[in-house]
């Protein structure tokens, strides 16, 4: 099966806590680079860091309101639904409480098939602690890891194990993410941002000036809902 003919998905997993202006671009850099849409997976429960400042339906709508405009993105509640379900774990027995990307790209298999590429795009940070995943050596089974870099973010010192895991993966190449069903890893340059949600809920919290970091809707909805501690707009 050539790249062009191969069904082709991109996945932005996160917690988007909130979602900024930072996340968008590293979708929308994703969907230029394969021109491709890309669906935002918000996390429902997060098992690498503290829990969230907003509720996972809250997450949601933020992510909604934020891509009203930006036709090629799109919102997938799929690991929201699977804790509100009780789905049983791909990669064990018993109801699912966390959010391992592995179930999320297990379930996406089961929908979509073993032919199509599949990527999962994550930030560097993310890329960088993937050795504390859960099952993290079988992400490579079920998609490829595009990893979204900032300027002067170089993707070096890594961790021994994950390092000689995708020694052999590494590929600068669009063509070949899209000609091979999973494996490869890729990384996705970006334009100089600034923008970072726990520095973002910092500000917010202390009343300091943030809405210029987030589209309009999604400063509207914060000051509404009252998330993340006194909110105040000082710009």
């Amino acid at each position: 099966m050539s790249s062009t003919s191969r069904p082709f998905r991109i996945f932005y997993g996160g917690t988007f806590d909130p979602v900024h202006d930072g996340h968008l671009a590293v979708a929308q850099a994703a969907a230029t680079v394969f021109d491709s849409d890309v669906f935002m997976v918000p996390s429902a429960d997060p098992p690498h860091r503290a829990p969230p400042g907003a509720s996972a339906d809250q997450r949601a709508t933020m992510l909604d309101l934020a891509i009203t405009h930006c036709l090629r993105l799109h919102v997938d509640r799929r690991e929201l639904l699977r804790a509100t379900q009780g789905r049983a774990s791909a990669a064990g027995s018993g109801p699912l409480s966390p959010s391992y990307s592995v179930d999320t790209l297990f379930d996406i298999r089961s929908e979509i098939g073993a032919d199509t590429s599949v990527v999962w795009l994550v930030g560097a940070d993310a890329f960088r602690e993937l050795h504390h995943w859960y099952c993290w050596r079988e992400l490579f089974a079920l998609a490829h890891i595009v990893v979204a870099v900032r300027p002067g973010h170089a993707l070096d010192a890594l961790d021994p194990a994950l390092e000689v895991e995708v020694a052999a993966r590494w590929t600068d190449e669009p063509s070949a993410i899209r000609g091979s069903p999973h494996g490869l890893v890729m990384g996705l340059d970006l334009p100089l941002r600034y923008e970072a949600a726990s520095s973002l809920r910092k500000r917010i919290a202390a009343g300091l000036p943030w809405a210029n970091e987030v589209p309009p809707a999604v400063a509207a909805y914060i000051d509404v809902q009252h998330l993340y501690g006194s909110v105040e707009h000082a710009d």
